[in-house]
């Protein structure tokens, strides 16, 4: 059975996440309401692969609970699918404040319940140093971002989907779908990934290829320096726009 842990935050309300054999997962109705989807089954059959969804059984402190929910790629594909305004400070709070509090601590403050008042607020003072501590770290992280892309315009590489995603920190399937639903790219009748004509400023380029020893000819998209800079603006840079 999955231990559960509850974040609250002044906009969203509660958020529960449940750990399992080291693994957290969120519940994925809760988080589908709180993005902004009507229908929230939908939503999570539309949006979150079958791999990233699992039935966690948990016990709510009134009985054993059988619920979908989804791991945190799932989240991920939930928040970039969402066309609406709180999806932007629902990721805000989740890379920012829960997510570095899960990896460090387990939760805000776990078993309050048996903790003494003055336990309880030492514990929320570590807390408060370490989510300080996190912040700082982004904005540190941050500040060389400029250096960076200039040094990806001087860089004349072109990167592949793949290694794009993991220079991004994003999982592949989400960051591939990300960029269908922003009409970046496209599957053609052959299942290639290729790029939209009105869309591409010079952010991906079509090669040719041929397998050496055969006469297997294909095609591949690659994202040029300047596509990588724009798509690390289009999906990270919200973070520095709400500083």
């Amino acid at each position: 059975m999955s231990s559960l842990i509850t974040f609250e935050n002044m906009e969203f309300g509660k958020l529960t996440v449940m750990e399992k054999d080291g693994e957290f997962f969120f519940i994925g109705k809760e988080v589908a309401e709180k993005l902004g989807y009507s229908n929230t089954r939908d939503a999570l059959v539309r949006h979150v692969d079958i791999d990233d969804k699992a039935d966690v059984v948990f016990h709510d402190g009134r009985q054993r609970r059988s619920m979908v929910s989804i791991n945190e790629s799932g989240l991920y594909s939930l928040i970039l699918s969402s066309k609406l305004p709180q999806a932007k400070e629902f990721k805000k709070w989740i890379t920012t404040e829960v997510l570095p509090s899960i990896r460090k601590n387990g939760g805000y403050i776990k078993n309050q319940e048996k903790m003494s008042n003055e336990e309880i607020l030492a514990n929320a003072v570590l807390l408060a140093n370490h989510l300080i501590a996190e912040k700082e770290k982004i904005i540190e992280d941050l500040e060389p971002k400029a250096k960076y892309f200039d040094e990806l315009v001087n860089n004349h590489l072109l990167t592949n989907f793949r290694n794009t995603a993991k220079e991004l920190h994003i999982p592949q399937k989400v960051f591939i779908q990300f960029l269908i639903e922003k009409e970046l790219i496209y599957r053609d009748k052959k299942n290639r990934l290729l790029p939209y004509a009105k869309n591409n400023k010079g952010y991906f380029e079509v090669k040719e290829w041929c397998k050496e020893g055969s006469e297997a000819v294909g095609i591949q998209t690659f994202v040029t320096p300047k596509g990588r800079s724009y798509l690390l603006l289009l999906i990270g840079g919200e973070k520095t726009r709400d500083k």
